[in-house]
C-alpha cells in the first residue's frame, strides 16, 4: 500500500509526498485521516534541525503525533468500520522514519494505539494529544497557582486546572496571546508583583526560563517544566537554595491521561473549542509548516486531509 504523506526529507525541506507501507500486521488498523495537527514544539524542532537526541530521530521521516479519522478497514481489531478515532502517530513506513507519523492521509495502527472519540469532536480531536500532555503534568502533583505562556498547551494546562476546581493566574507577554481566556486571568508579566506563588507550571518551552520562576515562588513551592526543551535547563543555584524550590519535569501522556481528558470532555467540564487558529488543506502542507513555526498569530494550525486526492 502507499499513501500520501508529509515528509522532512532534510531540515527545512518539507514536501507532500508518496510513500510505500509496511504489509499490515495481525493488529493493524487502517485509518483514512481526516484532520492532524502541527505541533510548534517537537515538530519545530524537527523542521528547524534542532531537535536533541530522540529515539527514532533520523531523516527521512513522516512528523505528527495529533491525528483523527476513520476506521476504514478494522482488520480483527472489533472495532467498527467508520469509527470516529484519535491516532497518536504511526510507524508503517519503512526506510522513512515515522516521528512521529501521524501526518499522513492513511494510516496503518496497531489497535492498542488508538482510541474511539466522539466524531462530534471533528478536528478538535487533534487537540486530545496536547490536552492529555497537560492532564499528565497536572496529575503528577499540585493544581497551578501560576502558569507560564498561554499558548494552546497553556491555555490546556489553565482549562484543566479550572476544570479540576483550581483558580490559576496565567503569564503572557505576547499581547495577541493575552486574550481568550476562559475563567483565569492572563497577565503581562510586569503587571503581577506577586513572588509568592506555591505552585508553578512553565508552559513556555523557553529552557532560560527557571530563574524568572523562581524569582516568583514561594518558599518550598514546587516549579513544574511541563514543556520540551530545545537547550539545557539552567539556573542560578542560590536563589532557589535560598527558597528550598522543587523541580519536577512532566514527560507523554499516557493512556490514564487520556481517558481523563475524555471523561472531562464528556460531562462537560472541559472544552478545546476556540484553540485551533488556522486551517489548511493538506496539499498546502509546505505552506501551513512555515506559517505555523513563522506566525506568532498562529496557535494552531490543523491540516485537512478529506480532499486529498
Amino acid at each position: 500500500m502507499e499513501t500520501v504523506a508529509v515528509v522532512l526529507r532534510n531540515p527545512g525541506a518539507l514536501a507532500l509526498e508518496r510513500v510505500g507501507c509496511l504489509p499490515a500486521g495481525a493488529e493493524d488498523v487502517l485509518v483514512e485521516t481526516a484532520y492532524s495537527g502541527i505541533s510548534t514544539g517537537t515538530e519545530k524542532l524537527l523542521w528547524s534541525g534542532r531537535m536533541p537526541p530522540f529515539p527514532g530521530m533520523g531523516y527521512p521521516l513522516v512528523p505528527g503525533y495529533e491525528t483523527v479519522g476513520r476506521v476504514v478497514d478494522p482488520g480483527s481489531s472489533g472495532l467498527d468500520e467508520g469509527t470516529f478515532v484519535f491516532v497518536p502517530g504511526a510507524r508503517c513506513y519503512g526506510p522513512v522514519k515515522g516521528l512521529f507519523g501521524g501526518a499522513a492521509q492513511r494510516l496503518l495502527v496497531d489497535a492498542g494505539r488508538i482510541t474511539p472519540i466522539d466524531e462530534t469532536l471533528g478536528a478538535n480531536g487533534t487537540l486530545l494529544a496536547l490536552a492529555a500532555t497537560a492532564r499528565h503534568a497536572l496529575a503528577g502533583g499540585p493544581l497551578p497557582k501560576l502558569i507560564i505562556g498561554h499558548g494552546v498547551f497553556g491555555r490546556l494546562l489553565a482549562r484543566l486546572t479550572v476544570a479540576l476546581g483550581g483558580h490559576p493566574t496565567v503569564i503572557e507577554r505576547n499581547p495577541s496571546r493575552q486574550i481568550g481566556a476562559r475563567g483565569y486571568r492572563v497577565l503581562d508579566p510586569d503587571e503581577d508583583p506577586r513572588r509568592d506563588y506555591t505552585v508553578i507550571y512553565d508552559a513556555s518551552g523557553d529552557s532560560e526560563v527557571i530563574d524568572s520562576l523562581v524569582a516568583r515562588a514561594a518558599p518550598g513551592a514546587e516549579i513544574v517544566l511541563a514543556g520540551f526543551y530545545e537547550g539545557r535547563p539552567s539556573f542560578a543555584f542560590p536563589p532557589a537554595f535560598m527558597r528550598e524550590i522543587r523541580l519536577r519535569i512532566a514527560a507523554e501522556w499516557r493512556p490514564d491521561d487520556l481517558a481523563a481528558v475524555l471523561a472531562l470532555l464528556a460531562d462537560g467540564r472541559l472544552s478545546l473549542d476556540g484553540l485551533i487558529s488556522h486551517r489548511a488543506p493538506a496539499a498546502d502542507a509546505p505552506e501551513a509548516y512555515r506559517k505555523a513555526f513563522s506566525d506568532p498569530g498562529c496557535l494552531k494550525m490543523i491540516l485537512d486531509w478529506r480532499a486529498t486526492a
